[in-house]
This record gives C-alpha cells, sequence and structure tokens, in this order.
C-alpha cells in the first residue's frame, strides 16, 4: 500500500473524493484491460497506456465545466474516459471495430467526439499543440468563456512548434490551458539528457507566460493547480502552462521494454506514490468509506470494464467501402451559413 503524503488543502467532500477514486480507477483498469487485449493480439498498431498518470487528467477534468475543449497526443484514452467518453466505444476503436468512436478507423492514438468536446489523441509529437491553441481562438473568436486544455509531454517540450504556439497564445491572449505531462522519460530517454532546463514551465516566461510545476500524483494539488489556471484563462489574461510532475508505470508504448530504468525505480514511485492509493488512504482514513465499500467500487468498475471488452468483440468490423468515408468534409459550416 502507498505510503500517505501530504496534500493540497481542500475542502474536498466525502462525494468528490469518491468520485475521483471511481474515475482514476477506471482508467487504471480500462487500461489493464487494454494491454491484456493488445497481448492477446485484438489490439493492433500502437497502444499508449496511461497507468500511473490518471491523477492529472482527472484532477483536471474537475475543473472544466460544459463548452470546454480538451486535445492531446496518443496516450489518451485516460483523457477520453475522464472528460465522459463511454468504456464501450473507446475499447471498440482500440480494437478496430465498428462501435467504436472513429467507426474502428482511428484506433488507438485516433478518436474524437464533439459531444464531449474531445479534438482527439494525436500521433505525430506535438503536433497537437498548435491545434489546441486554435480551439482557444475559436472560444475568443465566438466571445465565450470557454477553455482550452492542451496536454503533452516532456519530449514534445522541445519540439519548436510548441514555442511558436506559446508566442501566439501570448500576443492574442488565447484561453488555453498548455497542460505539459512531465513523466520523466519522453519516448525513452530521461529529461535530464535531454531537455537543458529542468523546470520546462518556465519556458514561458520569454513569452509572457505564467507557470508552474504541479504534484501530478495528487490529484487533489492537480485540481487546485487547475481552478488556478483557469481562472486565468476564463479572465481573459491569456494563456497558463502547467508542468505536471508524473509517472507512467509501463513503457512508452506496449511495444516498448522500458529497458532506460530499472523496475526498483517503479516499485518505488508505485508504492511511494501512487495516485489512486493516495485517495484511497484519504477515505479510508477520514472514514468517509470501508474496505468493503472501496471493493465494491472496484468490483463495479471491473464489470463497466469487462462490459467494455465484450461489447468491442461483440461490435462488427467496419466495411470495406469505410474506407472512403471521412476523408473529406462533406459540407464547410462557414460556406454553408453564407
Amino acid at each position: 500500500m502507498a505510503a500517505k503524503k501530504p496534500t493540497a488543502k481542500s475542502n474536498t467532500s466525502k462525494e468528490e473524493l469518491t468520485q475521483y477514486y471511481r474515475d482514476m480507477l477506471l482508467i487504471r483498469r480500462f487500461e489493464e484491460k487494454a494491454g491484456q487485449l493488445y497481448g492477446m493480439g485484438l489490439i493492433g498498431g500502437f497502444c499508449h497506456l496511461y497507468i500511473g498518470q490518471e491523477a492529472v487528467v482527472v484532477g483536471l477534468e474537475a475543473t472544466a465545466k460544459d463548452g470546454d475543449k480538451r486535445i492531446t497526443s496518443y496516450r489518451d484514452h485516460g483523457h477520453m474516459l475522464a472528460c465522459g467518453m463511454d468504456p464501450n466505444g473507446v475499447m471498440a476503436e482500440l480494437t478496430g471495430r465498428e462501435g467504436g468512436y472513429s467507426k474502428g478507423k482511428g484506433g488507438s492514438m485516433h478518436m474524437f467526439s464533439k459531444e464531449k468536446e474531445f479534438y482527439g489523441g494525436h500521433g505525430i509529437v506535438a503536433a497537437q499543440v498548435p491545434l489546441g491553441a486554435g480551439l482557444a481562438f475559436s472560444s475568443l473568436y465566438r466571445g465565450t468563456d470557454e477553455v482550452t486544455f492542451t496536454y503533452f509531454g516532456d519530449g514534445a517540450a522541445n519540439q519548436g512548434q510548441v514555442y511558436e504556439t506559446f508566442n501566439m497564445a501570448a500576443l492574442w491572449k488565447l484561453p488555453v490551458i498548455f497542460v505539459i505531462e512531465n513523466n520523466k522519460y519522453a519516448m525513452g530517454t530521461s529529461q535530464q539528457r535531454s531537455t537543458s532546463s529542468p523546470d520546462i514551465h518556465t519556458r514561458g516566461e520569454a513569452f509572457g507566460i505564467p507557470g508552474e510545476t504541479v504534484d501530478g500524483m495528487d490529484v487533489l494539488a492537480v485540481k487546485a493547480a487547475g481552478e488556478k489556471a483557469v481562472a486565468h484563462c476564463r479572465a481573459g489574461k491569456g494563456p497558463y502552462i502547467l508542468e505536471m510532475m508524473t509517472y507512467r508505470y509501463r513503457g512508452h508504448s506496449m511495444s516498448d521494454p522500458a529497458k532506460y530504468r530499472t523496475r526498483e525505480e517503479v516499485q518505488k514511485v508505485r508504492e511511494k506514490s501512487d495516485a489512486i492509493e493516495h485517495v484511497r488512504e484519504l477515505l479510508l482514513s477520514g472514514k468517509h468509506a470501508t474496505e468493503d465499500d472501496l471493493k465494491t467500487i472496484d468490483k463495479e468498475i471491473k464489470e463497466v470494464v469487462n462490459q467494455a471488452a465484450e461489447f468491442s468483440r461483440e461490435s462488427p468490423e467496419p466495411d470495406v467501402s469505410e474506407l472512403w468515408t471521412d476523408i473529406y468534409a462533406a459540407e464547410t459550416p462557414q460556406i454553408a451559413d453564407a
């Protein structure tokens, strides 16, 4: 069991804590199942699991409201589940089935949901960052107070397009939160070896963008920082950078043996900093839940995940004719409005 650690001061209710526990556990169990299906050959191509990083997206989604947008990279299943996308549709997409969010044609890295304002996982490193600024520009253009959460990793933070985007976002005061999910290893090279400055969030200073580091393994600390960043953006003050110090327990993808770090290192993080165990301790020590209560939640979550896996097996593969659909827009809204 994870050791107790200090947490952000918060007036978090029993209901909120329990919901965070459920949301993070759903991501963990879903990703574990996805790993199993990949091993069975039911998921092809690339598959990047979010195990270990659950607190980042769950904490930030707790600060979002209807209309807020989110966009991320290929490590995207957790983001989909956290914003309310159906586990059945996500798993079906992973397995390339018709019932998936992209009709089985996008796979692990390319899913979208206009209903949930989720604008995709993207396979090109850092390509989603300027797209996230574009989403934020649409909110500014329409005069709303919507915020866009643009997620990328420590490896992507070294891409030039990130800084071009920082400049534009600062110039136009775009309501975008740049969320750096710093899991310390990018694709397989430690940050110490690949990044000249240890504090990535300070790179926004050249553009006048405020930023801070956050304990990304503590969902309450994430939420507290998220609320501050969201308030900044909604007030029309422009972009904000949150560098989430987190850790992935699996390799970069399912095909990565992760020989660049020791098993002892991973186990140490699991024992001392696991985000789910931390909330579990808060629930138990605060007498908000019993061991039996938490076992019941775990059982319920496993049933949801098993149902998603079953749905993905039963859903048919897309028809060959689907190869020719969804390539170009059927109509351009701007032209139709004119």
